[in-house]
């Protein structure tokens, strides 16, 4: 039965993460907290598991035309170096300071989209648009 409940953190978080709504955080809570793994080893399972829906959302969104690869090449080298940065910084940081850490970026990150100013129904889909017909008329 537990496998059961393993898979379907697993696919909650693959969908989430797909769809860039932070499914790692559901599946490192479920990990530490409901399979009592600890800190570090969760982080890393989540890690593992960012390459494929990563690679997979990023299939999708390039049929829609809708990457930007410039931006996605620096955004993808920065987010290199901030992981290398974390796992060296992980090793050096207790378990229990790892936990709170993450606490707070969730606490952090929950209150800050709590408050963050929504686009008026519409206006974002329109945005996009006008950005991939730019992309468009570029090539």
């Amino acid at each position: 039965m537990e496998w059961i409940w393993m898979a379907l953190a697993g696919l909650i978080s693959g969908i989430l993460g797909s769809m860039g709504m932070g499914g790692g955080g559901v599946l490192i809570i479920y990990l530490t907290l409901i399979a009592g793994l600890d800190q570090r080893a969760a982080q890393g399972i989540n890690l593992i598991l960012f390459i494929p829906c990563a690679i997979l959302a990023l299939v999708c969104y390039i049929r829609k035309g809708l990457i930007d690869f410039r931006t996605a090449l620096a955004a993808a080298a920065a987010g290199l170096v901030g992981a290398l940065g974390g796992v060296f910084l992980s090793g050096w940081l207790e378990v229990a300071w790892l936990r709170r850490i993450f606490g707070i970026m969730l606490l952090f990150i929950g209150v800050r989209e709590l408050f963050a100013k929504k686009p008026p129904a519409g206006e974002e889909e329109e945005e996009k648009k006008e950005e991939r017909d730019k992309q468009q008329t570029e090539k």
